[in-house]
């Protein structure tokens, strides 16, 4: 068993305040355990911090940048979709946050695929068992059946791109037909007009967030020529990860714990234990996430789970991000179970489209290279 060490010494090897070391934890970089002596305490893995702070002491060298650039420290894929500025997220060039006042998702993928008009995502199809089984199900037989991106023309790949999504959107539930997204998922929801305003407003907030690791996946299928199904399915799949896209799933379940416990309960429970509130920091907005501060002001939020955010915020310092919001929209409206995820991958379906048709104007595979680090092959005679 490794050695296990007090938050104060952490925070005096790392040279951080204690917000930094929740945030570590949340982001899964270091390990935590209750101290067998004292439960209200936490231990935190002494390698683990042994390993960040040699990260903070890394140079330049070749092989830190190399392996840098693969996993977060320094992104390295050009790209003209989305950036962050000042701790806020821009499309192009616009505030995402002021499109989400008055654009339809429809609007934002006409920007980030540079479209010459808005792309129509009507689809016609009847689901008769929404979720994303049926999402999964049927990407992967266009997939297997799609064509190569290579050799087409643009405005032929952007028909293509508008029907996935349209059917993405059917297969989580919205109705069929040709209104805008968030009407159709209001409608296949029976939710009233303000409710569909909220899913206008949350899907547009959540269409793109520069080099996620979906879009990486999305990336990598489409540098070597396959189809813009096989593209969307690799980005989905990755999505779909409770550490990606299905974080709202985790947070649901902790409101769920909140209304039956109390919020201080679940507090107390999840601060002398050190386990980390699923939604709460994000490393991007240490200041806070400024896509939940939008959705949150549009929700009239439950007096429990209000008073729950609050402390929470103030006894970590971690601010809610969008997963908590999403979740606070699904769980307020009694949205159908999967509703957040559903939400969530069918706009940024229109993103990982984006970045893959970026993608094909690079022509050349992406292909890292391995940094071996296991034993040394045996010579042969």
């Amino acid at each position: 068993m490794g050695s296990w060490i007090t938050m104060d010494e952490v925070c005096s090897r790392l040279g951080v305040r204690p917000q930094t070391i929740y945030a570590y934890v949340s982001r899964g970089k270091l390990e935590v355990m209750s101290d067998p002596s004292d439960t209200r305490r936490s231990l935190y893995r002494a390698e683990d911090v042994a390993s960040l702070a040699r990260r903070k002491q890394a140079g330049r060298k070749h092989e830190t940048l190399a392996t840098n650039t693969l996993f977060g420290a320094e992104p390295s894929i050009p790209t003209a979709l989305s950036t962050f500025v000042r701790e806020r997220l821009y499309y192009r060039g616009k505030d995402a946050v002021e499109l989400a006042g008055s654009a339809s998702v429809e609007d934002v993928a006409q920007l980030l695929w540079n479209a010459e008009q808005a792309p129509d995502f009507s689809c016609a199809e009847r689901i008769t068992a929404p979720g994303r089984v049926a999402a999964f199900t049927m990407l992967g037989a266009l997939a297997a059946t799609g064509h190569s991106t290579h050799g087409r023309m643009t405005r032929v790949l952007h028909q293509e791109a508008q029907g996935l999504v349209g059917k993405i959107a059917n297969a989580f539930g919205a109705a069929p037909g040709g209104k805008p997204l968030h009407l159709r998922f209001a409608q296949g929801w029976k939710q009233p007009a303000p409710v569909a305003e909220l899913l206008r407003t949350a899907m547009v907030l959540l269409v793109d967030h520069e080099l996620t690791s979906s879009a990486f996946a999305a990336r990598i299928a489409a540098s070597t020529g396959a189809s813009l199904p096989a593209c969307l399915l690799s980005g989905m799949t990755t999505l779909s990860g409770p550490l990606h896209g299905d974080a709202s799933g985790r947070v649901k379940a902790l409101f769920d714990q909140v209304e039956r416990e109390g919020e201080d309960q679940v507090l107390a429970h999840h601060l002398s234990t050190g386990v980390p509130l699923a939604g709460f920091g994000h490393h991007l907005y240490p200041d806070g996430d400024p896509r939940a501060t939008a959705l949150l002001a549009r929700i009239e939020l439950p007096e429990t789970i209000a008073r729950f955010i609050e402390k929470a915020s103030g006894l970590t310092g971690l601010q809610p991000n969008v997963d908590v919001a999403l979740a606070a929209l699904v769980t307020h409206y009694g949205l159908p179970a999967d509703a957040a995820f559903g939400l969530f991958a069918t706009a940024r379906s229109v993103g990982l489209l984006a970045h893959s048709l970026e993608q094909l104007g690079v022509g050349q595979v992406i292909r890292p290279r391995g940094r071996y680090v296991g034993p040394m092959p045996e010579r042969t005679s």
